[in-house]
């Protein structure tokens, strides 16, 4: 009987983590297909969507995040590229060893290697990323950007939330434990 609980409980785990895996495939396949309409749409002309805040852009960035080391050249774009795939795996390895009731990280983890994927697969495509989408307030305009990035920023302030604050309430809950009087 321990047995088939084990089995079940095994694959139910798994279950939970294609699950995050075929949200990740979603993610990587909107950002995909949304680069495919930019660079049929927006190539030519831009589109404002909300006058003051929300612009469809097209861009070529051959560089890292925000437009910075864009003097690579090819040896720059195998760079990228070796460094995003290093990514991916690593992501993919601690996807794989983090706990099945640890929700916040398996989905920083799926938005995490839907980015990296998404860029990664422009980066050896291309040799460059396609951003598309310019927010601004008034003078202040965001760096553009597109669906893969935004999987990335979100997945890694989820990830960075749960790294600190986990710790935090593991050090807490370790020194509550420490101070209840034990019983007679």
């Amino acid at each position: 009987m321990t047995k088939s609980l084990t089995t079940d409980s095994a694959r139910s785990r798994a279950l939970w983590r294609l699950g995050y895996l075929v949200a990740s495939l979603g993610i990587y396949l909107m950002d995909q297909s949304s680069k495919a309409w930019a660079v049929r749409h927006l190539r030519s002309r831009d589109q404002t969507v909300i006058r003051g805040v929300l612009d469809f852009s097209y861009a070529e960035n051959p560089g890292i995040a925000f437009g910075q080391l864009q003097e690579g050249g090819a040896f720059g774009r195998w760079f990228f590229v070796v460094l995003a795939a290093g990514a991916a795996t690593a992501v993919l390895v601690y996807f794989v060893r983090t706990p099945r009731a640890d929700d916040r990280v398996l989905g920083a983890c799926a938005l995490l290697l839907a980015g990296i994927l998404g860029n990664l697969t422009d980066r050896v495509r291309l040799g460059f990323v396609i951003d598309f989408i310019l927010l601004h307030a008034g003078q202040y305009h965001w760096p553009t950007f597109n669906v893969a990035d935004a999987s990335i920023c979100i997945g890694a302030v989820l990830l960075a939330y749960d790294l600190i604050f986990a710790h935090r309430k593991t050090k807490e809950s370790s020194i509550t434990n420490q101070r209840v009087p034990s019983g007679p």
